[in-house]
């Protein structure tokens, strides 16, 4: 039998696009005398398909494609994901499914199982789980037809008091199919396939992947479907970032063609290419071609600028120099030389006159009191609202530059630099940005190297550095990824080491700047705990913020 896996960039609520793609790469399969094609868990409706779901409409329309996408499926089989009515008047309304359609008709119906609920999953929130754990029949084969998270409780710490596919094992199954949404974390292509060929090392089948590509707003889909022999070894895997197609033979699965090993690609690769591609289809679905964002001279808008222009074009994306009295003129140089080195259209716009304007106008409420934070902070608000009116008057998406370190301890300005339409660097901790401005010059200088080794900082005010506010990155970052990303509370995070009232401070910042992130916009996330809708903390808490 031929084995057919479709890798494609969906469009959440585009079902014209998406049924166009479908068709086509059915199309595709039978010209390649393909007896089955399997497509990705809510492939019709795109994924997450979030409160979407809520509307009958949306359902009705989903079901609308699956009919249509049926009647070409004469002469092949297709599997394919969708969300359905559950037609129990128990339980909740919806059940997340995948259809198996064959001579032009929709043959079975499967519903998953274990239905994810934590980080930026949220599938119990609207689906019911399925409970029938059956099999389907193909060309005498028989196929163990699961979901996503269906092959994800094995191991010693099961989430699960169930295993859909050790019920379904009863059946005896010749093959696995597992059609998936599995996001894109720097970690997670590693864990995905270990997982994978823990399955197939248990039940000693070889199982066919398929997973989503492309960018849904925050939550970026790598790609990287594959097939995997009953003996744990991977035949293909399909490109990561990118759609792609294979046809794979069955009688030719434990035949492992002498292939080149491919070199895999380092976490700030997997990083950098992530986000370019969230950039590019951040625009592309939202319908806009081009780019705003505020240049300083600095390494963060630097590597943001660096990424939109691979991602858009470099004459999609305007770069704007917005100096104060407070910016050195190397810093503005090395703006200036970035933009030439990427081609991007530059100009430069002065705060100096805006800046005045507002403190001349708050003079008689200021009166004699020092400068400060409020001063500063009247700066990054001016550049702000001057990049919003650029946005606004030609239509540009303005990029937020901010990192996730700055992110995490408050370290910016609401309704200043803070301001965006996208935060491209949200997710990236400050040395991560020094590692990505690395790669994007490993084979020319394109971010101008006094970028790179300068010590960082805001410009607010004169001879300002960051660490004149922060501990020094190195150290700040990994106080935060042990908070952030690995859940440790501070006496765990004193006892590997770090100084006490470093991590006290740090923690105290993280959590009393929840309001700021609140009001940030959609950050792209590449690591395993990003801000915004994986993370979920209260505002008007006292969780160590004292």
């Amino acid at each position: 039998m031929k084995i057919a896996l479709a890798q494609i960039n969906y469009h959440i609520g585009n079902f014209k696009s998406n049924i166009e793609k479908i068709t086509n790469a059915i199309k595709k399969a039978k010209s390649h005398g393909v007896d089955l094609v399997i497509f990705a868990e809510l492939a019709i409706s795109g994924y997450p398909p979030r409160d979407f779901l809520e509307f009958n409409d949306f359902i009705e329309k989903c079901n609308a494609a699956i009919n249509k996408i049926a009647k070409d499926c004469e002469d092949i089989a297709v599997i394919i994901g969708s969300p359905t009515f559950n037609s129990a008047i128990e339980g909740k309304p919806l059940h997340n499914s995948a259809f198996f359609i064959s001579d032009g008709k929709i043959q079975y119906e499967h519903h998953k199982s274990l239905l994810p609920n934590y980080d930026i999953f949220d599938e119990y929130r609207y689906f019911e789980p399925g409970k029938k754990f059956e099999i389907i029949s193909l060309k005498g084969k028989k196929i163990a037809l699961t979901i996503c998270e269906d092959l994800w409780n094995i191991g010693n710490d099961p989430l699960y008091t169930i295993n859909p596919m050790d019920e379904i094992f009863k059946h005896d199954p010749n093959i696995i199919v597992n059609i998936a949404a599995s996001p894109f974390n720097y970690k997670q292509a590693e864990i995905r396939k270990s997982i994978l060929i823990k399955n197939v090392e248990k039940y000693k089948l070889p199982l066919f992947y398929i997973n989503h590509v492309g960018a849904q707003t925050e939550l970026l889909f790598d790609g990287g479907s594959m097939v995997i022999n009953k003996k744990g070894e991977i035949i293909e895997e399909l490109k990561y970032f990118e759609e792609d197609f294979i046809v794979v033979d069955t009688k030719k699965l434990n035949i492992n063609p002498d292939k080149e090993i491919k070199t895999q690609p380092t976490k700030i690769e997997l990083i950098n290419n992530a986000l370019v591609m969230g950039v590019r289809n951040y625009f592309q679905k939202l319908g806009f071609k081009k780019a705003i964002l505020g240049l300083s001279g600095g390494i963060d808008s630097a590597v943001t600028l660096a990424i939109a222009a691979e991602a858009l074009g470099s004459k999609n994306v305007r770069a704007v120099l917005l100096p104060s009295a407070f910016s050195s003129d190397h810093s503005v140089n090395d703006a200036k030389k970035l933009a030439e080195n990427l081609a991007c259209e530059y100009e430069i716009i002065s705060i100096e006159e805006s800046y005045k304007s507002f403190t001349k106008t708050l003079l008689p409420q200021f009166k004699n009191l020092p400068f400060g934070l409020a001063e500063e902070n009247i700066q990054a608000r001016v550049r702000g609202v001057i990049l919003m009116a650029l946005s606004n008057k030609f239509g540009y998406i303005l990029l937020n530059t901010s990192n996730k370190s700055e992110a995490a301890v408050g370290y910016g300005t609401l309704y200043g630099d803070m301001n965006g339409g996208l935060s491209v660097l949200g997710d990236v901790y400050k040395t991560e940005v020094f590692e990505l401005a690395k790669y994007i010059n490993r084979n020319a200088e394109i971010i101008p190297e006094n970028t790179i080794t300068k010590p960082p900082s805001a410009e607010l005010r004169p001879d300002q550095k960051d660490s004149d506010s922060l501990p020094d990155y190195d150290i700040l970052d990994e106080i935060l990824y042990q908070y952030i990303e690995r859940r440790k509370g501070p006496k765990e995070i004193i006892a590997q080491g770090f100084d006490k009232q470093i991590v006290k401070k740090t923690l105290k910042l993280v959590n009393t700047n929840e309001y700021k992130r609140y009001q940030t916009p959609p950050i792209l996330r590449v690591s395993p705990k990003a801000f915004g809708m994986g993370r979920r903390i209260p505002i008007v808490a006292k969780y160590l913020s004292r």
